[in-house]
């Protein structure tokens, strides 16, 4: 049991009226999730359902990463809203990633290809790509504005495609 002691009661009492507001944004905020490919295949709510093209290789990971579509927020450390993790095995070239959004909005996507499973970026190796598949070069070092990765889900899910690029 919480005991407050009178010197507490203040911050509880705040706490009290704001810590209990929830929205769905926040529910979602930092989480690992696995590849529940059934939430993008019915109408149970917003998702993205991502198939992954132009592997280098197999083996390694694929980190598969989304955020709000807005510059406060994409790609910024600790600001993506879900991740998936998974073995890089894609079949006749291609890979399916179910990405659940908390709600309809505007999302970005990111992909990484940890060809080597390091955890790290080795740029002259690893691969990526990003919602609505932009060009990505030495001069922006694979991070595209938002601008450029927005994509609309609405309450149902949707289909992309993302192409990976290796440099």
């Amino acid at each position: 049991m919480l005991k407050i002691t009178r010197k507490g009661l203040l911050p509880a009492i705040a706490c009290g009226a704001l810590c209990t507001v929830s929205t769905p944004s926040l529910a979602y905020a930092g989480q690992v999730i696995s590849n529940d490919m059934g939430q993008c295949y019915s109408t149970s709510g917003p998702a993205v359902l991502i198939e992954l093209r132009g592997f280098k290789t197999s083996g390694g990971t694929i980190r598969v990463q989304s955020y709000r579509a807005n510059k406060a927020e994409w790609l910024e450390k600790g600001r993506w809203l879900s991740r998936i993790e998974l073995d890089a095995k894609p079949v006749n070239g291609v890979m399916r990633v179910c990405v659940p959004v908390p709600s309809a909005g505007s999302y970005g996507i990111a992909v990484r290809h940890d060809i080597n499973g390091n955890g790290k970026t080795d740029i002259w190796r690893d691969g990526g790509g990003f919602s609505n598949n932009p060009k990505a070069n030495l001069f922006n070092l694979g991070k595209p504005p938002v601008d450029k990765v927005a994509i609309n889900v609405g309450r149902h899910p949707i289909s992309i495609a993302i192409r990976l690029q290796y440099m």
